[in-house]
């Protein structure tokens, strides 16, 4: 069994090699979230056909804490129902003490626990009380041979793999099991050049979607029944979605809250469906240890540049996911590039 893979994104096209902008703020460099200084992403993708394995971990490292013991940071609930470690600290103190990772939901609670071997593992002083932060989707639809397939060295490898560099999107890390919208999907990643008195910032964001809804695009919904497809994923209104926001704007705790509600609003732009089954969690964090309010009109570029790069790293993590077929016959079908270029002509 091919039990521990790094994962690599698919030879698939982004939204923009269509030809199609989402918003009007440029991206940075790699269009990721590690485009804002000091973070940076691992996958461990745990994928075998044989058995019916789609699983892993994702990693989102920001390096700052490695200097600092904590980052600013703001947690916001659409639905609450998942299981998301480290919650009521993040929105009680508003800051993050860990790198964050997304995994599966049964996995969710080794990944913890292995984070916090990793860091214990690295620390001068240990620590004597330290608050792991992990988000999850249920991959149950697509993986459920094995639901607790994740071990502590496979949060390891993904948290030392973790890079400055381009991001892996679809089905890799924590995203490797998802379907969302009825298509397969997984990771996405966008980011945003903003203008400030102080000079340029960046907002960059990473999503993994596994949500129920109908694709909306400029041309109309993309459904799989309208394609002659079977949909991917629970036949009832289920599945999750977790949004992360890394910014190097100055924010207060306050300030990131918002931005990660809108990191959650955006989701409904794409088609997603919030039902009952969902849980829908937004997570902001600034790189910078400087503290301030945002001025109003600022605060609007913020929200603004963060909703345009969910909605577009949505798409991307459809565009970048490749079918699965699973040995028992459940098939996750990828969003056809043709209806995309139609739909968006």
């Amino acid at each position: 069994m091919n039990d521990l893979v790094a994962g690599s994104n698919p030879a698939r096209s982004r939204v923009r090699d269509f030809g199609h902008a989402v918003g009007r703020w440029p991206t940075g460099p790699l269009n990721a979230i590690t485009d804002v200084g000091g973070v940076r992403v691992g996958h461990t993708t745990l994928w075998d056909d044989t058995v019916g394995l789609y699983s892993g971990v994702t990693a989102v490292v920001p390096d700052a804490l490695t200097t600092h013991a904590s980052l600013r940071a703001g947690l916001f609930v659409g639905n609450g129902y998942g299981k998301f470690v480290g919650a009521t600290q993040v929105m009680e103190l508003g800051e993050v003490e860990t790198p964050i990772l997304l995994t599966s939901t049964m996995s969710t609670f080794r990944a913890a626990d292995a984070l916090l071997t990793w860091i214990l593992g690295r620390a001068k002083t240990p620590p004597t009380s330290l608050n792991p932060v992990v988000g999850e989707i249920n991959d149950s639809w697509l993986s459920h041979t094995r639901p607790r397939p994740l071990t502590t060295d496979h949060v390891h490898a993904a948290l030392d793999a973790a890079s400055p560099g381009p991001v892996a999107q679809g089905s890799v890390g924590g995203g490797t099991g998802a379907c969302a919208l009825g298509f397969k999907a997984g990771i996405g990643t966008a980011s945003r050049r903003l203008p400030t008195p102080a000079g340029d910032a960046t907002v960059g964001v990473l999503v993994q979607a596994n949500m129920s809804g109908e694709l909306r695009l400029p041309g109309g919904l993309v459904t799989p029944s309208c394609l002659g497809l079977p949909t991917a994923g629970p036949v009832t209104e289920e599945g999750s979605c977790v949004v992360v926001v890394a910014t190097d704007l100055p924010c207060s705790a306050r300030d990131l809250t918002r931005i990660a509600g809108r990191g959650v609003f955006a989701l409904g732009r794409v088609g997603a469906a919030f039902a009952h089954g969902s849980g829908d969690y937004g997570l902001a964090f600034s790189t910078t240890r400087d503290t301030q309010s945002l001025a109003p009109a600022l605060v609007d570029t913020a929200f603004a540049a963060t909703m345009d790069a969910v909605e577009e790293a949505v798409l991307d993590a459809l565009l970048a996911a490749g079918t699965v077929r699973t040995p028992s016959g459940r098939e996750a079908f990828a969003l056809p590039h043709a209806a995309v270029r139609r739909a968006l002509a």
